[in-house]
């Protein structure tokens, strides 16, 4: 018995065992996505999944490329990855060997192709990795104990790295924390102020910074230098950077656009000094047009135990094969193909600049770079009897509120211009970016894009004509801003909203009856009359752009006007926007009203009504209100029947008696109603003519071709409507006598007169045009 409970205990066991596996299996497999539950998927579902997260719904991207043209270099390229992941399954031997063969092959000949004799390399995806390991590496060298003592070490003796401050943005900050220095050991270098480029490094100040740190105690350690600036592409004097970092034992990084100009047969000396530095940072990816190819950051050092220390060399076969991809493009390319692309590139550039300079209104800001491969302009005018606007400087008279002013008119349509020429000629690769000194400029770069995105001469061409077809745009709308705020401000009921950030002729917003000036919150009743605005203004079919929005710095709605694309009158435009604000705003009151009048005028209505019933009962007797007593009575003594009622005019908001009307069959309700809101002036304007168009005639917007017949058809409009005045005139002419009528009036006076004098019954029933009523008649019930 005994040993029959124990083989059903372990019986009862293990059927519990199977269920908490079943349960746990359950619960695991519910938690896992679904492409890992079951026994896997093949391939070709795999595959397609990838396909699927790369292209997504063509539908909702048609016009964009779902892919960049990366030719066949780019595949090459990537094949290096690939064949990197197969060769890292070799033996420990074999992998040595060639990760070895790779990394020398492809250092030696970067050094030979960018003249940087005896450097070693290091090959990072970060690009600013480089520099960070740099670094590492000349704290090691400089601070012998700093393996040992550590922090202690740098305590005692800070280190200071320079920046310049056309440095690309965010490097320090990534250099303190890569190294785990505090923020004070940055240096920010000015740029010169007087002489030179605005964006070259000062060299005099950055003596005398170094000079200032040696005495507080600190230790200048590492120069970063520019070989063409992340903005303008400008160049660092490094000729006179190295020898001050020579004088001081400072290591000095040189990194820029313009570095891949030491692969060509004429390099600038500024450029060409760099390959004296200490280390240096190139870019092949974009230069080149390869996709996922490391940047490369070549240097010089003797001690190998350090470099170690410091990150920039590796035993790892994983870190030696990051050089493959580069190692297979570079003998895909060869040195004629790698000059030509970088050639090609330089020679884009200065063709744009050649052509820029013949262009009006375009002033360039890299002007004394001749050997720079990028361009740098913006848009600029100059109007007559003022200072030139959107120049860099300002007057030295103008107010500071002016400049501001100004300058932000001005990047707003150079922001305009750029997006323009981006959306127009995509294969530029243009960029719009802010200047501390110029403000908003574009900037034409084809050594970072020209080889990815396939830019030729044509391109450059092409861009040249977008730039002359948009100038006239900027300038008339630049020219009708100072107008336009004039009339917005002479209007009333307008307001003029100062946005620096629109790029158009102005943004204006209707002040109604109950608007809070000094509030900036959200204002619906003001919202509505500017969503109908904007209808109305559209519905106009206009050369302009009219869009709503918040304003500037505040959550009221306002009206943004678009570009110029014309001469525009400016007059009519703020006369027609507060005409048609004001109506809009009158017809909103009135329907806003309209349901509580017309009751309180029903409730009115009744109890007049009521008050006249008892009055009839009162005057005609109770035995007239039995029905056969009643008739009979009143066949001997018949009451004259009066009908009386009520209109109610909604225009004047008053209640009336209809015995007027049932009496002379005349409806007049005594009131005029308020005419409804027009402009000062109604201008004529050719068939076919668009509105806000000025006068074609004498103007040179006429041309040969015009018909003559527009011309007649104008005049003739603008000689009746001068006749109508003229007679407007006349008949308000105070030196006329009153009682005298003129020749017209008098023809009027008399045929009137002659229909007055037929009978009154045939007189037909008249309503005042214009007027609004509501008639409640009195039934012969006595109910309303």
């Amino acid at each position: 018995m005994g040993k029959n409970l124990k083989e059903a205990m372990k019986m009862l066991e293990d059927s519990q065992r199977r269920t908490e596996e079943e349960n746990g299996k359950k619960l695991l497999s519910g938690d896992i996505p679904g492409p890992l539950q079951g026994s896997g998927q093949d391939m070709v579902s795999i595959l397609q999944l990838v396909q699927n997260l790369m292209h997504g719904d063509e539908d909702e991207e048609p016009q964009s490329a779902r892919i960049q043209n990366i030719g066949e270099q780019g595949h090459i390229a990537l094949l290096g990855h690939s064949l990197g992941a197969y060769i890292s399954t070799l033996n420990k031997e074999k992998l040595r060997k060639l990760t070895t063969r790779i990394l020398s092959d492809t250092t030696l000949w970067l050094c030979r192709i960018f003249r940087y004799e005896n450097g070693c390399a290091y090959f990072h995806e970060e690009e600013r990795e480089g520099l960070a390991k740099i670094c590492r590496l000349a704290i090691h060298s400089r601070y012998e104990d700093f393996v040992v003592d550590g922090f202690n070490v740098l305590y005692n003796k800070k280190p200071v790295i320079y920046l310049s401050a056309a440095a690309r943005p965010g490097l320090g900050q990534y250099l303190c924390n890569q190294l785990g220095l505090p923020f004070p050991c940055l240096s920010r270098v000015p740029c010169n102020t007087m002489f030179g480029s605005q964006h070259q490094m000062d060299v005099a100040l950055l003596e005398k910074l170094i000079k200032d740190d040696i005495e507080r105690g600190k230790l200048p350690l590492l120069l970063v230098a520019n070989a063409g600036t992340a903005a303008v592409g400008h160049t660092d004097k490094i000729g006179r950077l190295k020898e001050l970092c020579e004088q001081y034992g400072i290591w000095l990084h040189v990194e820029g656009v313009n570095l891949a100009t030491l692969a060509l047969g004429y390099v600038s000396s500024s450029v060409l000094a760099a390959t004296k530095c200490d280390s240096m940072t190139l870019t092949p990816g974009p230069w080149l047009g390869l996709p996922a190819v490391p940047a490369v950051t070549l240097y010089k050092h003797d001690d190998p135990a350090l470099t170690l220390v410091a990150g920039l060399t590796s035993n790892k076969p994983a870190d030696k094969l990051r050089a493959l991809p580069l190692w297979l493009s570079l003998q895909y390319l060869g040195l004629d193909g790698i000059v030509e692309r970088i050639k090609h590139a330089c020679q884009l550039s200065q063709r744009l600049q050649e052509s820029l300079k013949k262009v009006n209104h375009i002033k360039i800001l890299v002007e004394d770079e001749l050997s720079s491969p990028v361009v740098v302009f913006r848009f600029f005018q100059e109007l007559p009897g003022s200072d030139p606007v959107c120049k860099a400087v300002p007057a030295p008279n103008m107010a500071p509120s002016a400049v501001g002013r100004e300058r932000h008119s001005c990047d707003a349509l150079n922001r305009w211009l750029g997006e323009q020429l981006k959306q127009l000629v995509p294969a530029s690769g243009l960029t719009v970016m802010d200047l501390e000194a110029e403000g908003v400029c574009v900037r034409f770069s084809p050594l970072m894009t020209a080889a990815v995105l396939g830019t030729q001469g044509e391109d450059v061409d092409q861009l040249v004509a977008c730039i002359q077809s948009r100038l006239p745009v900027l300038t008339c709308t630049l020219q009708l801003r100072e107008e336009f705020k004039q009339e917005v401000t002479g209007t009333a009921g307008l307001l003029h909203v100062d946005d620096p950030n629109w790029p158009g002729i102005g943004v204006v917003r209707y002040e109604h009856a109950n608007d809070d000036k000094n509030s900036l919150k959200l204002d619906p009743e003001g919202e509505k009359i500017h969503t109908g605005l904007l209808k109305k203004l559209n519905e106009l079919e206009s050369d302009l752009t009219f869009k709503m929005g918040p304003e500037y710095k505040s959550m009221k709605s306002c009206i943004y006007i678009g570009m110029a694309r014309d001469d525009i009158d400016v007059s009519e435009l703020v006369e027609t926007i507060a005409v048609t604000a004001r109506e809009i705003e009158e017809n909103s009151r009135l329907l806003e009203n309209m349901t509580e009048v017309v009751r309180k005028g029903i409730q009115e209505a009744q109890v007049q009504l009521q008050k006249a019933n008892e009055e009839r009962l009162l005057e005609e007797g109770v035995l007239r209100q039995i029905p056969v007593v009643g008739s009979v009575l009143n066949w001997f003594s018949p009451v004259q029947p009066s009908q009386k009622g009520r209109t109610f005019n909604l225009t004047a908001g008053s209640l009336e008696s209809t015995e007027h009307t049932y009496v002379y069959k005349v409806q007049d309700t005594g009131v005029t109603p308020p005419q409804t809101p027009s402009g000062t002036r109604t201008k004529q304007r050719l068939p076919g003519q668009k509105p806000f168009k000025r006068s074609l005639r004498g103007s040179d917007a006429l041309s040969e071709t015009s018909s003559v017949s527009h011309i007649e058809d104008l005049e003739k409009m603008e000689h009746l409507s001068g006749g109508l005045e003229q007679e407007a005139l006349e008949a308000n002419s105070p030196e006329q006598h009153p009682g005298a009528p003129t020749p017209h009036e008098a023809d009027q006076t008399g045929a009137f007169q002659n229909r007055a004098q037929g009978p009154e019954d045939d007189c037909p029933q008249m309503r005042k045009p214009g007027s609004r009523e509501l008639r409640f008649a009195q039934p012969v019930n006595s109910h309303l």
